[in-house]
């Protein structure tokens, strides 16, 4: 096994060193998040760093990179409150990852990518047209993480859109049935399968698959 110090991966590549470390963390959702500004254009995103932070309330947090590298999402939600989570799926991968690309604030990721804007009732963020599981989500706290200049963005779960054949009778949604990748690194997309579901751990009980 081989061993790599911290002070020998500062003296890397940034890029090699930003996929190695993205990377250690292990496969994560990928997501576009879709928001508009106060000058009216539509904003797309990619994230990978969503975390699930409770159901009751519904809360899922992301993290923003630093304003002067990604300044826009955090600004339309700064200003609007709202924004909406998207999933990729494969026939529209490269698309979503050209989302990634820096654009001007007056350019729209909608048009620049060719993916389809949708507006739904009850929300002003647009949502990817093409994504078959996506929600709408209302800011409700910000955090600056001091160490590295990002923030922790935290929302509230309002309307959730999926095809009903993914959605189990226990309320577990089967994702692979959507085709929703997950992404590794700062470029790698990869498919899902389901390798088992267990029912609750319990000490001394047999471990039972649902």
């Amino acid at each position: 096994m081989q061993h790599y110090s911290i002070a020998e991966i500062k003296t890397w590549d940034r890029f090699y060193r930003a996929n190695f470390i993205n990377c250690l963390s292990g496969f994560k959702s990928a997501t576009l998040i879709g928001t508009i500004g106060t000058n009216k254009v539509a904003n797309l995103g990619v994230f990978s760093n969503l975390v699930h932070l409770g159901s009751d309330p519904a809360l899922i947090g992301f993290i923003n990179r630093p304003r002067e590298a990604a300044p826009h999402t955090l600004a339309n939600i700064e200003a609007t409150g709202v924004y909406t989570m998207n999933h990729i799926h494969p026939s529209f991968i490269q698309q979503a990852h050209q989302a990634s690309a820096k654009y001007a604030a007056d350019e729209s990721e909608f048009e620049a990518t060719g993916l389809g804007i949708e507006w739904r009732e009850n929300c002003t963020a647009p949502f990817v047209a093409e994504s078959k599981i996506k929600y709408a989500m209302e800011l409700v706290e910000i955090i600056p993480i001091r160490h590295n200049g990002t923030f922790f963005i935290i929302g509230k779960v309002l309307d959730v859109y999926i095809d009903k054949t993914i959605l189990a009778r226990d309320g577990y949604l089967h994702l692979e049935k959507a085709d929703s990748v997950c992404s590794l690194g700062i470029d790698g997309y990869y498919a899902t399968d389901l390798l088992g579901r267990f029912a609750h751990a319990r000490p001394g009980k047999p471990i039972e698959q649902i």
